[in-house]
Parts: C-alpha cells; sequence; structure tokens
C-alpha cells in the first residue's frame, strides 16, 4: 500500500498481513476519571494523544458490567484498579435464575460507556478503538463476588457465592445467566459498531488458569458463550486477551479472532514464538512501567521487534500497565518502535 495510515495498519496487521511497520499502543486505568462517560473519554483521548499511540484500548473501570446486573461499588475507595464491592446481585446460588438479559441502550452502566465511545470516536477521528469488553464467565464471577483470578479475592466480598454451589449446584441457572449475559454484550457489542468502533479487546481475564476451570469446564462455561459476544463482533477486529500465569493463549487457535494477548513472561505461559494462528499483541512486561525501568522496556522491546520481524505484530504491554506508570516509560515504548525498526 502506497499510502499507510493508522487504520490501514491496524486493519492489515489484524488480517495476518504484514505493513510498512509494527504498531505501538499503551493503555491504563484512569482511577479518578472513569465514573462518568466525559471524563473518560477526555482523559482517554488526551492519554493517546500525549503519547501518539497508533490504535487505542478504551480502559473503562473494571466493574462496569458487572454493575448492569445491579453490582455496587464505592468508587471513593479502591483496591489496586478494583473499587470496593458494596453488593453482589448474586448473594446465593439460586440467584443465578434472576440474572436476566439487558437492553444496552437501557442499561445505565452500558449506555455510559457508549456514550465514552461516541466521544472518543468525535476526538480521535483517524485512530482506530477497541473497547474493552470481559467475557460472560468473567462478568458471573463478578456478580457472585468471586474473583476472575485464580487464589484471588475481591475488595469488599465478604461472602462470595462459593464456586461448587454455583457451577455444581446450579448448573442449569448458571448456563441460563451466562446466555442473558452473553446476549446482552453481544447487542452492546453491536452498538459499539454503529458509533464506528473498530473493534474490541476481548479479555477473558484468568479464567482459562487450570486452577480455576479446567479444559472441561472452561469448554463448558466459557467458550459457547465467548462465541456469541466474538460473533457479534464480526464488523470489526477482536483481539482476545487470556490474563496472568497459565494463561495457556493456544486454547484460542479456533476461537474466531483477530489477535491474541498474553502475559509473555507469566509463569507457565509461552513466549512470542508460540505456535498462534491470531497476530500477537504484547512483548513488554506490563509491571516495568511503574519502575520506570526504561532500560528493560527497550531491550524487550528490541528483542519483541527482531523476533517478530517479517510478521504482523502489536507491540504492547502484557497487560494495562500500572496505574503508577512512569510518563518516561510510556513515551520509552512508543520511541522503542523507531528504535527498534
Amino acid at each position: 500500500m502506497a499510502d499507510w495510515n493508522k487504520t490501514a495498519r491496524f486493519r492489515a496487521l489484524l488480517s495476518g498481513e504484514t505493513a510498512d511497520r509494527p504498531i505501538v499502543s499503551g493503555w491504563h486505568h484512569f482511577l479518578n476519571k472513569e465514573q462518568n462517560a466525559g471524563d473518560l473519554a477526555e482523559a482517554t483521548i488526551a492519554f493517546t494523544r500525549e503519547f501518539a499511540w497508533d490504535w487505542v484500548k478504551i480502559n473503562p473501570r473494571a466493574t462496569y458490567y458487572a454493575e448492569t446486573w445491579g453490582n455496587c461499588y464505592d468508587f471513593r475507595d479502591y483496591r489496586t484498579v478494583f473499587p470496593k464491592q458494596t453488593a453482589a446481585a448474586i448473594r446465593e446460588a439460586a440467584d443465578v435464575w434472576r440474572i436476566e438479559p439487558r437492553r444496552a441502550a437501557e442499561s445505565a452502566p452500558l449506555a455510559e460507556q457508549l456514550q465514552a465511545a461516541r466521544l472518543i470516536r468525535s476526538g480521535l477521528a483517524d485512530t482506530p478503538l477497541t473497547q474493552t469488553v470481559f467475557s460472560p464467565l468473567t462478568v458471573l464471577l463478578f456478580l457472585a463476588g468471586q474473583s476472575a483470578y485464580v487464589n484471588d479475592t475481591v475488595y469488599g466480598s465478604e461472602r462470595p457465592v462459593p464456586l461448587a454451589a454455583l457451577f455444581g449446584g446450579q448448573r442449569a441457572g448458571v448456563h441460563r445467566a451466562l446466555h442473558a449475559i452473553a446476549v446482552t454484550l453481544a447487542e452492546y457489542v453491536e452498538e459499539l459498531g454503529r458509533i464506528g468502533i473498530d473493534g474490541i479487546f476481548y479479555a477473558v481475564t484468568g479464567t482459562a488458569h487450570p486452577g480455576l476451570f479446567d479444559e472441561s469446564a472452561f469448554n463448558e462455561f466459557s467458550r459457547p458463550y465467548d462465541h456469541i459476544v466474538l460473533e457479534a463482533a464480526s464488523f470489526g477486529k477482536r483481539i482476545l486477551h487470556t490474563c496472568g500465569a497459565h494463561s495457556q493463549p493456544e486454547r484460542f487457535n479456533d476461537y474466531p479472532i483477530e489477535g491474541i494477548s498474553w502475559d509473555t513472561y507469566a509463569a507457565g505461559n509461552a513466549g512470542l514464538d508460540a505456535p498462534l494462528r491470531a497476530t500477537k499483541v504484547g512483548g513488554i512486561d506490563h509491571a516495568l512501567f511503574a519502575g520506570g525501568d526504561l532500560e528493560r522496556i527497550r531491550a524487550q522491546a528490541r528483542e519483541a521487534l527482531s523476533l517478530m520481524r517479517g510478521q504482523p505484530f502489536l507491540l504492547a504491554p502484557n497487560c494495562a500497565v500500572p496505574v503508577n506508570a512512569t510518563d518516561a516509560a510510556l513515551y520509552q515504548l512508543r520511541n522503542s518502535l523507531e528504535e527498534g525498526l
């Protein structure tokens, strides 16, 4: 292509093709700007312009999907990127039968994020945008006060519904609830497409860890509902993020996705040389950004770009960078692309 621009590169690389160069982006939570659409949009636009990112992962508050079904949080009190939970929609296992589909435009948390997406689209007309979407299984865990990560807890959740009671004692109700969540998210994703969002960043969070769900359970409780949401996003590019240690990116080789993101530095995970079908997104240890370790960021970027030379690749942190990431570290990520070419 004679005239490469941000959108052309994004689409080509996530179609499995090469472009004139890889592209780069970074993202983190804006904890003091994520409680309403206007503030989130303003922060996202300013952050993108400051670091001249090639594409954007919109990073809304981590709880907004759970809020859709009634979870409540105290946004004055955070632990890491999670506000304190003050109420959960599923307080006992039988409550899964109360989870019903929602209309995206009529649900305040989803309508708020649609408005944020409109504002960001208007402010970044020439930059590809992806919206963060959690898997139905992840949302269900949040609704029950459970963490989507092995050996972790939810801040403020004093009596989470035990997983055995939920997935064993209420199996039929769980499937009904997961379907209700999936069709809601599918409609929401379709609305994002109408706004002009270029794709989704689909997070199964830590649910692929075998200590949380083994392969059989994951295939039963995640895979069918993932497909409902991902197929609704077929208008654009779909990057799947499988988070944390033992995240098994190879499990998603047959998913309808164009990009795959995982932590190449976490325990039990493959590196960038893993035999994966989708375009690889990542390469940099996200934990480095809080300490401002510029030399290691530079070295990891150089290594990733060298390994992926001649292949479609999106240089990025392996997960959201910490909220206290330094500007110098983020600039180093951006500049590493040119340094490594």
